[in-house]
């Protein structure tokens, strides 16, 4: 079975190392030759709570020769479009594209590029840093799941079955937009104010500040998501954002990550995400707003900021 990772950044290079070592076939695309050629030389090298080890994984630029089975779509939700364009000429009509990406909207761009029955959606709880070009620390462990479901023929059960052999706990699921729209709320409360602090996640609940914007920013999402039916994968959506924040204490959210490093985020995808939204469905969010303008003005500033 062969995999192509669009993407080597923290999860795309989490996702190959893994696969690699399982005894996959594994490629990963990037977009940087210097940054390529790198990683294909020393290998892609992972720290942290599955320990330390080294994988060599090549690293292609542009078309690639072989035919994998799954594509697995690890870029920034930003770039899921570009990247959909790009790869969809050359990559061979059944090959699966996988979308295990943060915020929503993804999934409906890849199947508006690669057709509705090629693309599977995902959301993963695995946690991962980027420390430099192939070096990452593995943050945190969690559960991943892939969907639809489909019939018996589906290319979903072999993909769940590789994740599971390469040490993720991975199951099937048909409640995908509850998955992402549970996954996606998490997201709310925690990246965008780990952006514009500078905190790690475990600090946000324990300032009275952040906590108290955190809940006025999760009480919209949860607005909206009512408003759209959508049944989340928990009872009490607060607390299972507190929860996460105490759980991944010592985590750089991936928000905090980009603008340490100075990209742009994807909080369009995020708490944006929930402004728009909101502005359909006639709900008011103020708090998301107010987040998503602060965070696109820290990245529309970076050459401007007094360190």
């Amino acid at each position: 079975m062969h995999f192509l990772i669009v993407g080597p950044g923290a999860m795309g290079c989490l996702f190959a190392s893994r696969l690699k070592r399982a005894g996959y076939d594994v490629t990963l695309l990037d977009y940087i030759r210097e940054r390529a050629e790198k990683i294909t030389r020393q290998g892609i090298m992972v720290e942290g709570v599955t320990g330390e080890y080294m994988v060599k994984v090549p690293v292609e630029v542009g078309e690639i020769e072989s035919k994998p089975d799954y594509a697995l779509i690890c870029v920034k939700a930003i770039k899921t479009m570009e990247v959909g364009e790009a790869i969809a000429p050359w990559l061979p009509p059944k090959t699966s594209v996988v979308t295990p990406q943060n915020g929503i909207g993804n999934l409906e761009i890849l199947m508006d590029i690669f057709g509705k029955n090629r693309v599977l959606g995902g959301v993963t709880a695995e946690g991962a840093t980027v420390l430099g070009w192939g070096r990452i620390r593995h943050a945190g462990q969690g559960s991943t799941f892939f969907g639809p479901k489909g019939d018996s023929h589906s290319p979903l059960g072999p993909l769940v079955a590789a994740f599971n052999r390469a040490g993720f706990k991975t199951d099937s699921a048909d409640n995908l937009q509850t998955l992402m729209w549970g996954k996606l709320i998490i997201n709310v409360g925690i990246n965008a104010l780990t952006a514009i602090t500078g905190l790690k996640n475990g600090r946000l609940p324990e300032l009275e500040g952040t906590r108290l914007v955190m809940e006025e920013a999760v009480k919209e999402a949860m607005a909206v998501a009512e408003a759209k039916n959508i049944r989340l994968p928990y009872q009490d959506p607060l607390g299972r954002v507190l929860e996460v924040c105490r759980d991944t204490g010592g985590n750089i959210a991936s928000m905090l990550q980009d603008i340490v490093n100075k990209k742009v985020t994807e909080v369009d995808f995020i708490n944006g995400a929930i402004v728009e939204e909101g502005e359909i469905l006639g709900i008011s969010t103020p708090v998301n707003r107010t987040l998503t303008l602060l965070v696109q003005t820290i990245q529309e500033t970076f050459r401007e900021r007094i360190s």
